[in-house]
């Protein structure tokens, strides 16, 4: 490649040789030291009119704004608008949005309708925020959870969920079933408090028979830390397609219940304990309560 000689050699010549590099694909850097032509603005005159290489384009950071307001734009958003949205400037927004079709002008009541449903997503965002911050602040508050507090936790969820003893039909030993793998994971736990040994635990599924059972029975031995192969054998529920039952998909995984053999001592300490629970509470000065 010739390049330049004296000062600067003929114009056109170098023109032909620069707009030649520049549509290869090389930058203004690569050509100016292919050529020799050290001087910025003869360097951009020589390339004039040759766009750059697409390599060579940085990002700009108002690329996605751009692109954003131009979405709103179409969707029939006004520069006031897409403003609120975008919190960029309106002069910013003609620019990019220009070239678009103006919006349809809507009648007053639409545009009530439109900002109230506007005010209603915003307030919908806002009780999404403090719903969570207020779930996340109560769980900090609680600690390490003592074995007192768990024995108390675990006769309250037993009594909710289990199976329990009546005088017309004895059962006094521990049987627990349920769905939420939460809730077993801390019944488990509490048996391990309780000192059950896993060899007197009997696990099955109880589950639609139109399910999946033998992913359901993975997740749960898994869960449970246990082998699929100590399942007891499942209960199916007959599935009535006349129902319109929620509990389908992936996500559903029947319910896990839980036997402890030899358990007829704690079942009853289990009772003594939920009754010691609601005398202990009766007994409470209420007035004293904030």
């Amino acid at each position: 490649m010739t390049t330049a000689t004296g000062k600067y050699a003929d114009f056109e010549t170098l023109r032909t040789q620069a707009v030649a590099l520049r549509r290869e694909g090389l930058s203004l850097r690569q050509i100016r030291d292919r050529l020799g032509i050290h001087n910025n603005d003869i360097l951009n005159r020589l390339v004039k009119g040759e766009p750059p290489p697409e390599w060579t384009k940085r990002p700009r950071a108002k690329d996605d704004l751009r692109a954003k307001a131009r979405e709103l734009r179409l969707q029939g958003m006004t520069y006031d608008q897409i403003q609120v949205e975008l919190g960029c400037s309106k002069s910013s927004i003609s620019l990019w949005v220009r070239d678009l079709p103006k919006p349809e002008r809507r009648s007053p009541s639409e545009q009530a309708k439109l900002a109230a449903q506007k005010r209603w997503e915003h307030e919908l965002a806002m009780r999404d925020i403090e719903r969570r911050h207020t779930k996340q602040e109560a769980r900090r508050a609680i600690d390490q959870v003592t074995d007192r507090e768990l024995l108390l936790v675990g006769v309250a969820l037993y009594w909710a969920e289990g199976a329990k003893d009546k005088t017309y039909q004895r059962r006094e030993r521990l049987h627990f079933i349920n769905s939420d793998p939460n809730v077993i994971t801390l019944y488990l736990r509490w048996l391990d408090l309780l000192g059950v040994m896993p060899d007197r635990l009997r696990l099955r599924v109880s589950i639609h028979e139109s399910a999946d059972v033998g992913e359901a029975e993975k997740f749960w031995a898994e869960l449970a830390g246990v082998d699929v192969a100590t399942f007891q054998k499942p209960i199916l529920k007959r599935h009535n397609p006349k129902t319109s039952r929620k509990n389908t998909g992936e996500a559903y995984r029947g319910c896990l219940v839980i036997y402890v053999t030899k358990s007829a001592d704690l079942y009853r300490r289990m009772e003594g304990t939920w009754y010691g629970i609601v005398c202990g509470a009766s007994a409470t000065d209420l007035e004293n309560r904030t």
